[in-house]
């Protein structure tokens, strides 16, 4: 039976225009008839012209996953992606390029995605020296998610050289769909390994790229951008829960996911965080637990030959859903205490849990800093 909230998420999940715009120009580089191909879909091409207009997240995916059927080109979403540019996220966007350093930029991302779609989610993680700026999409059965993932991270590339340099690169490139037959397009636009089947979309790097000053730093438009964008916020006040819950759903996916660094996403300590979710009638520890059963219920759907890489493992609760049980395996977090062998592992919010099915977590690297 499916969850209500999650139809009523699938109901309501939208996305700006914004890099998908380059998608009529793709086509046409493609020898395609974009008009056509829109037209067949229902869109006009007018729809593409500006970057504030709105379309379903749902009609988004089906729309590029048409595209890849009646024209062929299987790596559409990365050659779309490819287009991108920070400035297609609107004020968000525009907020991370006059940041004082590309940490505070990402955040401000991760933060502020909802604004910019509903119906997936960016996460910001650092383990050790690496660092991870994660995309995921969590609507249930949505199309062409190949393509959404793969044009996410080609767009998440043009980005970190937007603020860090034209020939930076990351240590990896995390796609969460299976490796094509032919990887040789994907070789080519992110000129770094690449790791298929992955358990999320993005890139990792050093973690010292996090403190690089951006050259284009300006606090007082900062601030004014910062304004505007609050001024957003405070109109959709009601939505607060569910952009704690997409920020929470990629944070999962990630191993971030304790009460306190959640909260600090949204720049507020973790009590302030409980109380704002108690008053819309929710809390922490029901979007925790929902996050947990979902990604379970993906893993069991999984193929062994993705999960069983995986060092973080999950299990299925024996007992009431407000302790549903998640934590790592053999090779416990470094911030867990764990020790490698030990049946109970420290769990991302502190609870403990016994392991079980497994997925993927990223693996730790990171390319050189500035």
């Amino acid at each position: 039976m499916s969850h209500p909230d999650i139809k009523h998420g699938q109901e309501h999940a939208t996305a700006r225009i914004g890099g998908l715009a380059r998608l009529p120009a793709v086509l046409r580089s493609l020898g395609a008839d974009a008009g056509s191909l829109l037209s067949e879909v229902g869109m006009e091409p007018g729809l593409f012209d500006d970057p504030d207009n709105v379309i379903g997240f749902a009609a988004r995916s089906r729309l590029i996953g048409h595209c890849v059927a009646r024209n062929g080109c299987q790596h559409l979403g990365l050659l779309i992606g490819q287009q991108a540019q920070i400035q297609d996220l609107g004020l968000v966007g525009l907020l991370a390029k006059y940041s004082s350093d590309a940490g505070t930029a990402l955040r401000s991302l991760v933060r502020y995605f909802h604004l910019h779609a509903r119906g997936s989610g960016l996460s910001l993680a650092v383990d050790g020296f690496a660092a991870t700026w994660g995309y995921a999409i969590h609507l249930p059965h949505t199309a062409a998610t190949d393509q959404l993932g793969a044009g996410a991270a080609a767009m998440m590339l043009n980005i970190m050289r937007s603020l860090c340099g034209p020939n930076w690169a990351p240590a990896e490139v995390l796609l969460a769909h299976r490796r094509p037959e032919d990887d040789k397009p994907y070789r080519q636009v992110f000129r770094s390994p690449v790791r298929f089947d992955a358990e999320c979309n993005g890139l990792t790097f050093s973690e010292h790229w996090l403190s690089h000053r951006l050259s284009l730093a300006d606090p007082d438009l900062g601030l004014l951008l910062h304004k505007q964008i609050e001024a957003l916020e405070a109109r959709h006040a009601g939505e607060f829960p569910e952009q704690v819950r997409s920020v929470l759903r990629s944070a999962l996916l990630t191993h971030h996911a304790k009460a306190d660094e959640v909260a600090a996403l949204f720049s507020m300590h973790s009590r302030t965080l409980s109380r704002r979710l108690e008053a819309c009638g929710t809390s922490y520890q029901a979007f925790l637990d929902e996050g947990r059963f979902e990604i379970a219920a993906r893993c069991s759907r999984t193929p062994s030959s993705k999960s069983a890489r995986s060092p973080l493992r999950w299990t299925m609760p024996t007992r009431a859903p407000s302790h549903a049980p998640s934590g790592a395996g053999a090779a416990p977090h470094p911030a867990s205490g764990g020790r490698p062998g030990s049946t109970a592992q420290r769990d991302d919010d502190g609870s403990t849990a016994t392991p079980s099915s497994t997925i993927t977590r990223p693996a730790r690297h990171g390319g050189s800093p500035p």
